[in-house]
């Protein structure tokens, strides 16, 4: 394994650059490689609700051709299912030969949604953290890491691109690991479904109902399974699990030793195994994908269905006292109050 450090990567990039999508991560790109010295412009389709931020924070606008045309690197972060057809009806006619087509996960690449004409590079500059985090460790001096990786190699020089981008969005600070389109979209994949999100918000929420279904008091559970979480996971991440066991009591680290392995047995691993088998066959790819292209009925009504669960209602109430906490997004509000 070779980590990439600021100096190791081009100390600029120095072309037009295109970000495409002003979400979470489109904001963090565009702000970064702004203040960096890069050449940024965002690109979004008429009408969009995010041009009034961008412009608010000084960023140049205009329609997603426009943008393409006017730039030698384009990075792709709009939503993984929409970036097939944004790429055929607005990208590649404006694209030019030997320019560098990029992407912050490789979903589009990896399952075939998009493939880009032969004359241009094919990279990604794959944050390992939400956008809002991007920035803020970028603006305190620091950064996070990334992933890189090339697809496609048709200016003999998309590699050195790619690290002068990583380098321009801070990543370089914290250190930047070279991987695959192929490995990094199936552990990304993987992670979320079986540990990062799915896996650990369904622990929390079989362990709320467990507490409450015997007699406890639901704000307890609460503070016990969820508000407590944070905690444990700041531990693991300034030492690993050795300093999280190091730090809670005895009896906590006992406890982890001789129960953990009952609730995550034999019967989870196996399962992970399939949902790691389905990911690398391309069945959750094809499902989502299909999910998307018929309406999103059952996304939709899981989203509704868990955004109704006691532990949100519980959460919301106990958290309007926790003046520290720094507000969700409004999109992110808004779904947690439904």
């Amino acid at each position: 394994m070779k980590m990439f450090y600021d100096k190791d990567c081009p100390p600029k990039l120095g072309e037009k650059v295109a970000i495409l999508g002003y979400g979470s991560q489109g904001r963090a790109h565009a702000l970064n490689l702004k203040e960096s010295g890069e050449d940024v412009t965002v690109g979004l389709y008429a009408g969009s609700r995010s041009r009034d931020r961008a412009e608010s924070d000084g960023v140049r606008v205009a329609d997603v051709a426009e943008a393409v045309a006017g730039a030698t690197v384009v990075m792709v972060l709009t939503p993984d299912t929409g970036q097939a057809r944004l790429y055929r009806d607005a990208i590649e006619p404006s694209l030019k030969d030997g320019a560098m087509l990029m992407f912050a996960h490789g979903f589009a690449i990896h399952f075939g949604q998009i493939k880009p004409k032969a004359s241009v590079d094919v990279t990604m500059v794959a944050p390992k953290a939400p956008g809002h985090l991007v920035r803020s460790t970028y603006q305190d001096g620091q950064g996070t890491p990334a992933l890189v990786a090339t697809q496609q190699d048709a200016t003999g020089r998309a590699r050195e691109r790619t690290l002068a981008y990583a380098r321009a969005l801070g990543a370089g600070r914290a250190g930047i690991l070279e991987t695959t389109f192929k490995e990094e979209t199936e552990t990304d994949l993987f992670g979320e479904q079986a540990v990062l999100c799915g896996g650990v918000s369904q622990l929390i929420k079989t362990g709320f109902e467990t507490l409450v279904e015997a007699g406890y008091q639901p704000e307890l559970a609460y503070f016990e399974v969820l508000h407590e979480m944070k905690l444990i996971v700041d531990l693991m991440y300034r030492g690993g699990l050795g300093f999280m066991r190091y730090s809670v009591s005895d009896t906590a680290e006992y406890g982890d030793y001789v129960s953990g392995p009952r609730i995550i047995d034999e019967h989870v691993r196996n399962e992970m195994r399939r949902v790691l088998h389905e990911i690398q066959d391309g069945t959750f790819a094809e499902r989502w994908i299909d999910e998307n292209e018929t309406g999103r009925m059952r996304f939709l009504a899981l989203r509704e269905q868990n955004a109704d669960h006691q532990i949100e209602k519980v959460g919301a109430e106990l958290r309007k006292m926790m003046s520290w906490l720094e507000p969700p997004e409004p999109q992110a509000a808004e779904v947690a109050k439904r």
